[in-house]
């Protein structure tokens, strides 16, 4: 009865999100995102993620704070063959939470929604081949995501136009580490 009450609470903190004006941009201390993320979940709208979902694995992110307040953040994601590694500079955009980044393609990010301490919930665009492509990831301080913070995931993706076939939960992995890059 419990698990009921705070998957209601947490859908109607959601749906009063949502109308306030689609996804809305959490605050971040950014003392607390600073440090290593598993990216354990993903929502999006791009055909060549759709295509590939079922060979995608959980990457890793580490991000570090700068002294102007814009982000680092390395990544490392698997891909089918070999490890990609890559750093981006994100800096800030002026609007509480969001970094834009113009490596690999114009992209912003906004945070979405955090506990600060375990989990973080991220929506990013990105300009490629002259279309807008929408992102949300889950990102999780460990490899085990507790099943109310999915639930939240799955139902702010939903809640923002994603559906079934465009949200997924990614496996584990270890053979692609965050380290020298």
């Amino acid at each position: 009865m419990r698990t009921v009450g705070l998957s209601l609470g947490l859908v109607l903190l959601c749906l009063l999100r949502v109308q306030a004006g689609g996804l809305g941009t959490a605050e971040p201390d950014e003392s607390k995102i600073a440090g290593t993320w598993y990216i354990t979940a993903m929502a999006s709208d791009s055909e060549s993620y759709l295509q590939n979902k079922d060979q995608l694995k959980m990457a890793m992110a580490s991000i570090e704070v700068l002294g102007n307040g814009d982000l680092k953040v390395s990544f490392a994601i698997p891909t089918p063959g070999r490890c990609m590694k890559f750093e981006l500079i994100y800096t800030r955009t002026g609007s509480p939470g969001e970094y834009y980044s113009s490596d690999r393609g114009n992209k912003t990010v906004r945070l979405v929604d955090t506990d600060s301490s375990s989990y973080m919930v991220v929506f990013a665009t990105r300009e490629k081949d002259g279309k807008t492509l929408h992102m949300l990831r889950l990102y999780s301080r460990t490899q085990w995501v507790r099943p109310k913070i999915k639930l939240l995931f799955k139902r702010l993706a939903k809640l923002n136009g994603f559906t079934d076939e465009t949200i997924w939960i990614l496996p584990r992995q270890e053979e692609c580490r965050l380290g020298e890059l």
